[in-house]
């Protein structure tokens, strides 16, 4: 968006914008940005939270008064309570029990217990995020657990794999998600994230990867484990919730 920003801007529109990843932002330097610290997906911050959203979107058409740019600034976020989502407990329970059991069958067997609540949530809506990598739940998880096992042995072009991390991922991750929501209940971005990072095999595997991407020589790879598969939880989800050093 920030590059449409520039050409808009060039044609007499003044535009400003909402920025998820900063560093995209300092890079292409759109006229106007404001950079929140939420999530990939949820530039207005957490589901149901309309004052939040207000906030933000006062904030970003606010830099229309700026005569000047490129200009990048800060959301100012003040600490708001989350929704309530009390005796929350998903409706598949996985063993926190270690096993000798190698990640693949781990998750392999996490998406079996999953799949039927997936399918809920699809029959429910007729609609799903996954589907980006044009590979089954199955084989996004394979080629997730065979990088991870050998991340040096890249042997297609570099491209490819980087493609195939990120859209392998977003498909595996986004499978967890929409099965996990389609229990009866209420529950939170908080919840979710806390639920996945910490409660899954599935989340183990992507703080491994993560840490094999971002100390990988190739500067692609790295980019793809720090922005892709790390960093889809921003510092302040990191920081308000999981607790997890991502």
């Amino acid at each position: 968006m920030s590059g449409v920003a520039h050409f808009l801007e060039d044609e007499g529109l003044s535009t400003t914008l909402v920025a998820l990843v900063r560093e995209h932002a300092e890079k292409v330097q759109p006229p106007r940005a404001l950079w929140v610290p939420f999530m990939l997906g949820r530039p207005f911050g957490e589901p149901n939270n309309s004052e939040l959203q207000r906030n933000v979107i006062r904030q970003s058409f606010g830099l229309l008064d700026e005569q000047s740019g490129p200009i990048l600034k800060d959301a100012d976020l003040p600490e708001f309570e989350l929704e309530e989502t009390e005796g929350w407990a998903c409706p598949v329970s996985f063993s926190q029990e270690k096993v000798e059991d190698s990640v693949g069958n781990q998750i392999a067997k996490e998406i079996v217990e999953l799949r039927p609540w997936y399918n809920l949530h699809f029959k429910n809506g007729n609609r799903t995020t996954v589907g980006l990598s044009n590979s089954s739940i199955e084989e996004c998880a394979e080629g997730l657990v065979n990088f991870h096992a050998e991340p040096d042995q890249i042997t297609s072009e570099i491209g490819e794999v980087v493609n195939n991390l990120r859209w392998w991922s977003s498909d595996l991750k986004a499978f967890y998600m929409e099965a996990v929501i389609a229990q009866p209940g209420k529950v939170s971005a908080a919840d979710l994230e806390s639920w996945f990072w910490d409660e899954t095999v599935a989340g183990f595997l992507f703080r491994e990867i993560r840490e094999q991407c971002v100390s990988h020589p190739s500067l692609e790879v790295r980019e793809v484990g720090k922005y892709m598969i790390g960093e889809l939880e921003s510092e302040y989800y990191v920081r308000q919730y999981s607790g997890l050093d991502l």
